[in-house]
């Protein structure tokens, strides 16, 4: 039986690979897509957007912490079954929402991850499909880890449907996903112990404001345990016993529940992509700056499964953007990675954009480093905040501003700010003749770049 063509066939249903699939129906060609789980992708169904839902109310119960005896004399209580049913009324229309809007686009619709047999067919649900080009946008999956006992450890889709928090908890692994969730269940009462192989949390932050939001984790019951392998999981009655090493010596810690949270690697492994000539590494999909495969002219990967990406859901859209127009129109458009702020949810937020001090340094020759604590300042005071502290990077030859680095617990917006800021390339000056409104933590900007700070 001949098998059935298309013009496009992508791989993931992600933002990256829906961009791409509606630009590619939308211009006339006969598309299909795949996906081995659900269709929607990781952020929308198992990732940002209900880990956001949930963070929230951890956020709702700390603040109450906060002032309690200022005000609040009776902390709430918190009905996690009502929680996840909030959660799921968010999650749960996506797949059938995301598989009507591509329907009536004339995509066809594949459940199950396809893998190359050939560098023009793919076998999926047990058919043999061809096509003229492919989009790979598979996006990421945990990381495995290769120790005794390793398949009992849980991962971040078991903690967004956790049926309740648990009494403890260990987390193996100190990044974002790690961090955020470690701060909700430790505020929510679970006694919580951080695994992590680096000297610090957070390795890709400012180590000034990580080393403060590790310590208000730490005043909120979490143990921290750096330079330290995990070795084995074993399970017994009602805990785990995780085995680590630790400055040469052979430690155990028990829990309730342990968590994988080491980070996310390209979702490739299963794909066949040698059978096809698709060229890959550790980094994904080897592209070039037409989000196209440098080893197959008809291969494009987007998203954060591409040699070019950062795991950030606007980034995987604006890939999928230019591997639909450049598969359209040919390669006439380049991927540029744009200025991208990144925030870690925790309470106080952790948010950076631009260059680190190490980076501006190796970068200008000379570089002016404003850094300060504002706890004390008016809008940490008044809510009885934990931390607040900033760290901003200027060039000192031009006096624009290139790095922003800010804990606090508007940190996710005030980072927005600094990104706009940068992007327009305005000075110290400039920026501080910006009108904000008062008393804001965004109108608190201005006064981080002050010389005796």
């Amino acid at each position: 039986m001949k098998p059935k063509h298309y013009d496009i066939f992508v791989i993931g249903s992600g933002i990256a690979g829906q961009t791409a699939a509606k630009a590619c129906a939308k211009a006339g060609l006969k598309v299909a897509i795949s996906d081995k789980r659900e269709f929607g992708g990781t952020c929308a169904t198992r990732g940002c957007d209900p880990k956001k839902v949930l963070l929230q109310f951890a956020d709702f119960y700390q603040k109450a912490k906060h002032w309690n005896g200022i005000g609040v004399s009776k902390l709430p209580k918190l009905n996690w079954e009502a929680v996840q049913q909030f959660k799921s009324s968010f999650t749960d229309p996506v797949p059938l929402s995301t598989e009507k809007n591509l329907s009536k686009l004339g995509v066809d619709l594949y459940h199950q991850s396809p893998r190359f047999i050939s560098e023009s067919e793919v076998i999926v649900e047990g058919k043999t499909i061809s096509a003229d080009k492919f989009v790979i946008a598979t996006g990421f999956v945990p990381r495995s880890l290769d120790f005794e006992g390793a398949e009992l450890l849980k991962i971040s889709d078991d903690i967004l449907n956790m049926k309740k928090i648990p009494k403890s908890a260990l987390f193996i692994g100190s990044g974002y996903v790690g961090m955020e969730f470690c701060y909700m269940l430790s505020t929510l009462g679970c006694k919580v112990t951080m695994i992590d192989i680096g000297e610090q949390a957070l390795s890709q932050f400012d180590s000034y404001l990580v080393e403060k939001l590790t310590s208000v984790l730490k005043n909120n019951g979490v143990k921290f345990i750096f330079n330290a392998q995990a070795s084995k999981v074993e399970k017994l009655n009602k805990n785990f016993l995780l085995t680590y090493k630790s400055n040469g010596k052979t430690e155990t810690i028990k829990a309730r529940k342990v968590f994988n949270t080491s980070g996310r690697v390209p979702a490739i492994q299963k794909l066949d992509l040698d059978k096809a000539n698709i060229k890959s590494d550790n980094t994904g999909v080897l592209v070039n700056d037409f989000m196209q495969s440098v080893s197959h002219k008809n291969v494009y990967a987007c998203g954060d499964v591409s040699s070019k990406s950062l795991p950030l859901t606007p980034l995987s859209g604006l890939q999928g953007y230019i591997a639909g127009h450049n598969i359209i129109n040919g390669n006439s458009k380049v991927f540029t990675n744009p200025l991208v702020p990144s925030v870690v949810f925790t309470q106080p937020q952790l948010a950076t954009v631009g260059y680190s001090e190490e980076e501006a340094k190796r970068r200008y020759k000379s570089v002016i480093v404003y850094k300060g604590d504002s706890k004390n300042w008016f809008n940490a005071k008044k809510e009885n905040a934990e931390a607040y502290a900033y760290k901003i990077i200027v060039n000192e030859r031009t006096q624009k501003i290139v790095g922003a680095h800010i804990l606090s617990s508007q940190a996710n917006e005030n980072i927005n700010i600094f990104a706009m800021a940068i992007n327009s390339g305005l000075t110290v000056d400039q920026f501080k003749k910006q009108i904000f409104t008062y008393p804001s933590y965004t109108n608190d900007l201005k006064s981080m770049m002050k010389d005796d700070d």
